[in-house]
């Protein structure tokens, strides 16, 4: 497989970052061991980058959908004060079995509470509003997700959405993914709700801003 940004480029710029903990590092061999889906894996610097936007934003409610094998939610708790909570959904229990041994090995595992079940179903249920959210899930639901979850959002929270340039496919759109995250990134960018940038981090990550 490709790599989303260039091996050299990558690893320098990890050797200039926060090193990773030891816990995450564990979560991602397991995972790159044990899942052929490995690549659904958030990583090291975009692990970081969510644990600055909570701390960054003083988040404290925080909602994920999409959760896997749990790095990006523990990740992301890690931002969270004492106290803080994330709600993060997924429909796939093996994935999830693996988050769960490790949330438990983390003093930050307390924040996180999973939902099991079709996120769309989960969303509308949950009580707002969120200071943060972070959007990593199937691509053709992405802007069904986007429009359940910006209206629990607050004022100024903040909303992040993965895979929004999909390894360059968004430019030239051939496949049903490649097509829906063209309309996603298409749909963020005429919402009036919110002001946004997309990162060319990873695969890219479009942050937005409630207004």
């Amino acid at each position: 497989m490709q790599a989303f940004v260039p091996d050299p480029i990558q690893s320098y710029a990890e050797s200039f970052s926060t090193p990773e903990p030891e816990l995450l590092a564990e979560l991602a061999r397991e995972t790159r061991a044990t899942r052929k889906d490995a690549t659904m894996l958030v990583g090291h610097m975009e692990g970081l980058l969510l644990k600055f936007l909570a701390r960054m934003t003083g988040a404290r409610r925080a909602l994920e959908i999409g959760t896997f094998t749990g790095y990006s939610a523990l990740a992301l708790a890690s931002g969270l004060p004492d106290g803080g909570t994330l709600v993060t959904c997924d429909i796939d229990p093996d994935a999830t079995a693996i988050a769960r041994r490790y949330w438990a090995r983390s003093p930050h595992g307390a924040k996180i509470t999973l939902r099991l079940g079709p996120a769309l179903e989960t969303i509308p249920a949950l009580e707002g509003p969120f200071d943060l959210a972070f959007i990593d899930a199937d691509k053709a639901n992405y802007v069904r997700y986007w429009d359940a979850i910006v209206p629990k959002v607050r004022a100024g929270g903040v909303i992040a959405a993965d895979n929004v340039l999909w390894s360059g496919r968004v430019l030239d759109p051939k496949e049903d993914n490649d097509r829906a995250l063209a309309a996603f990134n298409a749909h963020v960018r005429a919402d009036a709700r919110v002001e946004h940038v997309m990162l060319p981090v990873r695969d890219g990550i479009t942050v937005a801003i409630r207004l």
